[in-house]
């Protein structure tokens, strides 16, 4: 099972432009990190996830699922979960995804293959109708986002091990953000689970 934590339901916001008030979707990164900040082991390797894997918990990946519609993800994450469990964990047939991908490929029932802008994308979304977007990763797509000041919201469990190398979750080269704590939580397992919100000026 892979771990999918999280604590309290995203909520659009607003912001005034010229004088109107216009709800804009979130966008969320939901995900798990090492202490010392790494995604994944050398070789995309997620063993250390079994740590705080207990049965019957799922950290509330029920409940935050429930608020979002779009799932946005890099390829490589994509083909991983598909091995792992399978295209019905994305693809519900209730929600869009996007793969972000540098290859062209067909649509598959409500699963997009991406090739254009990133940032173009998440823009066109965040402006349209529906429920909230989930970004699940990979660090590439996370950081490419995080550059141009695309996340909103922030929930990360922090898994108690010191992993010592593999896949940073926040690289260098991004702009200065300021944040908000919305939330701590704290399991049996260990696991910490934290929750931000980006701090903006409307």
């Amino acid at each position: 099972m892979t771990l999918r934590p999280y604590t309290l339901n995203p909520t659009p916001y607003t912001c005034n432009n010229n004088f109107k008030t216009i709800t804009m979707r979130i966008l969320s990164i939901y995900i798990a990190t090492s202490l010392d900040g790494y995604i994944a082991k050398p070789n995309d390797d997620l063993s250390f996830l079994k740590l705080v894997e207990k049965e019957g918990e799922d950290y509330g990946y029920a409940s935050f699922t429930s608020t979002i519609d779009t799932i946005i993800l890099g390829r490589k994450t994509y083909d991983w979960v598909l091995k792992a469990t399978g295209t019905s964990h994305y693809d519900n047939g209730e929600r869009d995804v996007y793969v972000i991908t540098r290859s062209t490929r067909p649509k598959v029932g409500k699963t997009n293959f991406y090739t254009g802008s990133l940032p173009e994308l998440v823009r066109q979304l965040k402006s349209g109708k529906g429920k909230n977007i989930y970004c699940d990763g990979g660090a590439e797509i996370i950081n490419e986002l995080l550059k141009d000041d695309l996340i909103d919201e922030m929930i990360i469990s922090v898994v108690p091990v010191l992993l010592g190398n593999g896949t940073r979750l926040f690289k260098d080269g991004r702009p200065e953000q300021w944040l908000e704590l919305v939330s701590t939580k704290s399991f049996g397992t260990g696991l910490a689970q934290l929750h931000y919100r980006r701090k903006r000026s409307y």
